[in-house]
């Protein structure tokens, strides 16, 4: 299945102006994508680019701004191209000098466990290198540790291109671009799975969200058996009438749903769902089950324990990662700040992020929050749900997810999450 842009792996160009980032990206599509100019700053905000690499599939260049742009606004490109360095799966670090921008660069790669590849560009014209006093004093092989190149690359050598694609594709991290089962640990061929899917005015016509559809791929590649329904019907059936008649035909097998391996709901019918379902059947949610495929899943259980200890005032962030139609059902903007106001007894203040924005890069100050909630990032990377976060990690506030929060609000929190606990609580 061919992933969309948000769902490719990433692969990012770092370097300061004039550098031949735009020159690069041109060079691996083999098309004019870029505008390259011998201006220094051509390019001021991240520019992407799709193409496909053998043996991994369809990947995400993104040309950043110079690292080493000046001014005022300058300063903004450098945060952004700063900014980007936390959604990429792999940074292609370019050079003619080395200097304190490759440093910073370079530093925060190794900080973050990020793969980066050091290419010394322009190379049919020689290099520069930049020294600091304390670099000159330094000794040899210590002057080549702090300048690492993978490859010595000219643009006007066709030649080259083979030996680029193959370091990236051993440099790019598998995880990247295999994707993981989300209930391969839990399900097995055969388990019989129900999914509990509302059809609001939030959901596309004709169609079911992503998260929907998502788990019910990994469903069919693990040949397990998914039973949908809406709320209703799960109540009307009261379970049992969704078994076959008792026949003597062996070959139809009996669907009980006390037998049922998992049922899986979306998160704001969770409370209706959990009365309806037995409570030896586990149970939990679309949103919980993407949070824990997405990583960090143990920071969003810590978090979510956090909710009762909200105060007057406090301020919630909510982080949606994609642009959708808002209505009065909005399960973010709507029903969760409701929720939590109501399971809380506290007046709470929320603020919304929506879109690809990093919080980095926006008018929010995470200090000024006691609680970041993630949306289940259903159309993002793993990577770009830890960039989105890694301010709030950072800062010490407590993150949490949808599901999460909506199962804490309703009570049934550790009920949510206690299947995965006893499978790990989070996927390696």
């Amino acid at each position: 299945m061919r992933k969309g842009n948000e769902l490719k792996p990433r692969i990012g160009l770092f370097g300061r102006r004039n550098v031949g980032k735009s020159t690069m990206v041109n060079y691996l599509t083999g098309q004019q994508t870029a505008i390259v100019s011998d201006t220094a700053g051509t390019t001021t905000d991240p520019v992407r680019k799709s193409m496909e690499i053998g043996g991994i599939g369809p990947v995400v260049l993104i040309d950043t701004a110079g690292i080493d742009d000046e001014g005022a606004l300058g300063m903004q490109r450098v945060e952004k191209s700063m900014g980007a360095l936390a959604e990429v799966d792999l940074a292609l670090l370019l050079y003619t000098e080395w200097g304190e921008p490759e440093e910073r660069v370079d530093r925060w790669c190794r900080e973050h466990g990020t793969a980066v590849l050091h290419i010394r560009t322009k190379a049919d014209v020689g290099t520069r290198r930049a020294a600091s006093a304390a670099e000159s004093e330094a000794s040899t092989a210590d002057a080549a540790r702090r300048v690492p190149t993978d490859l010595a690359f000219s643009a006007h050598d066709s030649t080259l291109h083979p030996a680029l694609v193959e370091l990236i594709r051993r440099a790019l991290p598998e995880s990247a671009y295999r994707g993981r089962s989300l209930l391969g640990d839990i399900v097995r061929a055969g388990d019989h799975v129900v999914l509990v899917t509302p059809i609001d005015s939030s959901a596309p016509e004709g169609r079911m969200i992503l998260p929907q559809v998502q788990v019910l791929r990994d469903l069919m590649d693990l040949h397990a058996v998914a039973t949908f329904c809406q709320p209703e019907e799960l109540t009307n059936f009261e379970f049992r009438k969704l078994n076959f008649e008792n026949t003597e035909d062996t070959q139809k097998s009996k669907f009980k749903i006390q037998n049922s391996k998992l049922v899986i709901t979306d998160s704001q019918v969770f409370q209706r769902v959990a009365e309806a379902v037995p409570r030896e059947v586990p149970l939990t949610s679309f949103s919980i089950v993407l949070a824990r495929q997405k990583g960090l899943f143990r920071e969003y259980l810590a978090g979510t324990r956090t909710i009762g200890q909200l105060q007057d005032g406090d301020r919630v962030l909510l982080l949606e990662s994609c642009t959708h139609n808002v209505t009065c059902e909005d399960i973010g903007r709507v029903k969760l700040p409701a929720a939590l106001r109501k399971a809380t007894g506290k007046r709470l203040e929320f603020d919304i992020l929506a879109g690809s924005d990093s919080l980095q890069n926006s008018k929010f100050k995470i200090q000024n929050y006691k609680l970041v909630i993630q949306c289940g990032g259903c159309v993002i990377t793993a990577q770009q749900v830890r960039a989105r976060l890694l301010p709030a990690l950072e800062a010490g506030v407590p993150v949490s997810n949808y599901g999460l929060a909506l199962a804490w609000c309703g009570g049934i929190f550790e009920r949510a999450t206690e299947i995965f606990d006893n499978n790990g609580s989070e996927r390696e």
